[in-house]
């Protein structure tokens, strides 16, 4: 039996998965200071759960989070 895809996933492990930062600790710091924002609005929650579709922003890249 197969495992379904997430239906969600974190904004900071998306920035770690698409490879726009590093490491966790520096997707932290830059949601933290408002330098990541999704579906066009600055998000300074690290948590925030993104769904397929979501549009994220960080230092002048789009990403469009499919989650399969």
């Amino acid at each position: 039996m197969d495992n379904p895809p997430p239906e969600t996933i974190r904004l900071d492990q998306f920035l770690k998965w698409v490879q726009a930062v590093p490491t966790g600790g520096e997707a932290k710091v830059l949601v933290q200071i408002g330098e990541v924002s999704v579906n066009g609005a600055v998000e300074t929650r690290r948590g925030r759960k993104l769904v397929a579709g979501d549009r994220v922003s960080i230092a002048g890249e789009e990403f469009v989070v499919n989650l399969q």
